[in-house]
């Protein structure tokens, strides 16, 4: 039998455990988790107001996770919403249902209502750190390049630098999730 989104929320791991138990770039998380600020209570207070909850698909070893999920869990506990975890390797049938441009890219905030029906999916970045993670590989020499892995090893550590430092990124990953949930309280 198919498992619904409902029933992957209610198997899922609280995102605050989740984080606790993180492996990979735990402390990088934490760091944004502690850094990010709310920068308008009347997103909160609207989500307040609604029966929302959160499934996130994820893996701890993914940059853009690493510096996403810090910052919805900050929005979630002030808007005392309810945000569950998955992990994408243990639940490829979940996750096969949410692919991004053919691939398992993460993490994937799925957005339920009370009935636990999908009304809305956010991920797996914000359009703005999407434009300049596609300006850095644009700098990358061709994949024959004998050098290519190297390169690519290199913007992928110094992205990750800039994921868990930088405030502007930050908020474009609010100001994004932001959008689509008031487009779903708005509906």
């Amino acid at each position: 039998m198919i498992k619904s989104e409902q029933q992957y929320f209610e198997e899922g791991k609280t995102i605050q455990a989740y984080m606790d138990e993180m492996n990979t770039l735990k402390d990088e998380s934490f760091f944004v988790f502690n850094h990010f600020k709310i920068p308008d209570p009347d997103c909160i207070q609207k989500l307040e107001a609604s029966s929302l909850h959160w499934l996130v698909i994820t893996e701890d070893w993914c940059g853009d996770a690493m510096m996403i999920n810090p910052i919805l869990r900050k929005v979630a506990e002030a808007a005392k919403v309810e945000m569950r975890v998955v992990l994408r390797d243990s639940n490829v049938e979940l996750m096969d249902r949410y692919l991004t441009n053919g691939g398992r890219a993460i993490p994937i905030v799925l957005i339920l209502n009370a009935e636990g029906e999908v009304v809305g999916k956010w991920g797996p970045r914000a359009p703005k750190v999407q434009e300049i993670v596609d300006q850095l590989r644009s700098t990358l020499p061709d994949k024959e390049d004998p050098s290519f892995a190297d390169k690519q090893k290199e913007m992928y550590g110094s992205l990750r630098s800039r994921y868990a430092q930088d405030p502007t990124l930050w908020s474009y990953v609010y100001a994004s999730f932001k959008e689509t949930i008031m487009a779903i309280e708005e509906k």
